[in-house]
């Protein structure tokens, strides 16, 4: 007979599992792969496939099982959190599949200036880069050629660590979170997140 471990907190279910209730990890892994679909399609647009991630989220998900200390950790869905945004941002690094990728694959094109830079023109990004729908296919050649020199600007200008928290700035995370991914302090990371809007004002 399957037990049923729905009426258990997540704290009491890792109770169980230490003491040899090993069906434990199959339910929390049901039960959180949501989670992870989630992070996985927020961090699709730092150029990684997204099954490739979901596959990393869940391996995080894994290791939050396994390390979780009720003791020493927040609540287990904070620390799963972590680990799986942890697990999939360190495999997007390694693939390394962004470095060259246009600017639309990290900006979306349906947000606002002011969303990105926080100046107050309120325009969409997309009037800032032009329009392909009414242009000439040598027009958009040469947007794109613009928009790759914006991105390597981008890259230019950025350092490693700002490169790194505007990454997951871009995924929706706030700078809180950024640091913990990071393993940085939040005032630190804070202050990379003034920069890169700093930076970004000059650039656009």
């Amino acid at each position: 007979m399957v037990r049923d471990f729905s009426e258990y907190t997540d704290e009491e279910l890792i109770l169980l599992l230490r003491e040899g209730e090993t069906a434990v990890t199959d339910y929390i892994m049901e039960k959180y792969k949501n989670l992870v679909r989630s992070k996985a399609k927020s961090m699709f647009i730092l150029g990684a496939d997204k099954d490739d991630l979901i596959q990393e989220g869940m391996i995080g998900l894994f290791k939050a099982i396994r390390d979780y200390d009720s003791g020493r950790d927040a609540s287990f869905f904070t620390f799963a959190d972590l680990c799986v945004s942890r697990q999939m941002y360190t495999a997007v690094q390694s693939s390394n599949r962004k470095k060259h990728e246009p600017l639309n694959k990290y900006i979306s094109l349906n947000a606002s200036s002011e969303e990105i830079v926080e100046d107050s023109s309120g325009q969409e990004f997309m009037n800032i880069l032009a329009n392909s729908i009414d242009q000439s296919p040598e027009e958009i050649i040469i947007d794109r050629e613009n928009i790759k020199l914006l991105s390597e600007k981008i890259e230019q200008e950025l350092s490693t660590f700002e490169k790194q928290v505007y990454d997951l700035h871009l995924t929706g995370m706030a700078y809180t979170d950024i640091a913990k991914v990071l393993g940085k302090d939040e005032k630190s990371t804070d202050n990379a997140l003034q920069r890169i809007k700093n930076k970004l004002r000059k650039i656009l």
